[in-house]
């Protein structure tokens, strides 16, 4: 059980890398397009990328019907929270954005808390250490604004996001169940050249939304289903706190940002909650 448990945490690990990069990525795009424009056309060529290996298994004939079903329950969530995040974003700076996109963790808890039952006090001291360290780390500014409410929002649809993989993931393919979570997120598209109009893609921009599709949606989430196969949502949505740690990092690689002493602080706090909460877990059965 704690070498499936290491497995998944090691693939959820690869999943908030791959998402501490889209930060900068989503503040660029949401810039130059509207924020339904940006969802639908990143999740289409996420959904293109996919779709050679449906045809592959479609003509081996694997059996994807659940898998697909799943991953289209799961994609309604995730096109809200992609949506809100995107359109809140514009309006609010980064740092606020990536602090309050991490309380997803506080929904995912409280879930797991009354819902499912299965909860500690180790795992409540897990998320204020975490939560405390994502504070310092991200430094929000300010009161709550629309920007700010709208990515609150949105962090209510990644929870729920979570929480369905959970449900839906074990037993399913990870690619099929990554191509249908797609799907509810084009059919933005209608709306979107109704308010927005037709998308003025330049090359640059193209190559972003790209990186976004493929990268930051296609192998992100198929990470994300193979981790929650053996990880409980509460831990799993603990282990994305990371996706700020990640981002600071590259951020300090790729633009020469300097990291404050209160930063390094905040991030040692989230893998110090991290790790507790791996100790702090008692699990009721095996997973995966």
């Amino acid at each position: 059980m704690r070498r499936a448990l290491l497995t998944g945490s090691i693939l959820l690990v690869g999943t908030t890398l791959l998402w501490g990069t889209s930060f900068p990525a989503i503040k660029y795009t949401v810039t130059r397009i509207g924020p339904l424009t940006y969802v639908w056309v990143r999740s289409l060529i996420a959904a293109a990328g996919l779709s050679p290996y449906l045809a592959y298994a479609a003509l081996r004939g694997r059996p994807l019907r659940a898998s697909l079903e799943g991953g289209l329950a799961t994609g309604v969530a995730f096109a809200v929270g992609l949506w809100l995040q995107g359109w809140g974003t514009r309006y609010t700076t980064a740092s606020n954005s990536a602090f309050i996109t991490g309380l997803n963790t506080v929904f995912v808890h409280i879930y797991t808390a009354i819902v499912e039952r299965d909860y500690s006090p180790g795992l409540a001291a897990s998320l204020a250490m975490a939560l405390a360290g994502l504070y310092l780390l991200t430094r929000p500014e300010g009161g709550l604004g629309l920007g700010d409410a709208l990515v609150l929002l949105g962090a209510v649809a990644w929870a729920a996001q979570i929480i369905l993989v959970d449900r839906y993931a074990r037993g399913s393919d990870p690619v099929a169940f990554t191509f249908a979570e797609m799907l509810p997120s084009i059919a933005l598209a209608l709306p979107a050249l109704a308010v927005e109009g037709p998308p003025r893609l330049d090359p640059g921009l193209l190559l972003v939304l790209a990186y976004l599709g493929l990268a930051c949606a296609d192998a992100a989430f198929i990470l994300q289903v193979m981790g929650q196969k053996r990880v409980p949502p509460a831990l799993a949505a603990l282990i994305f706190l990371l996706e700020p740690v990640f981002a600071a990092v590259f951020s300090a690689a790729l633009l020469g940002e300097r990291f404050t002493g209160g930063q390094l602080a905040g991030m040692a706090l989230i893998i110090a909650g991290i790790a507790a909460s791996e100790e702090a877990y008692r699990p009721r059965g095996a997973r995966g």
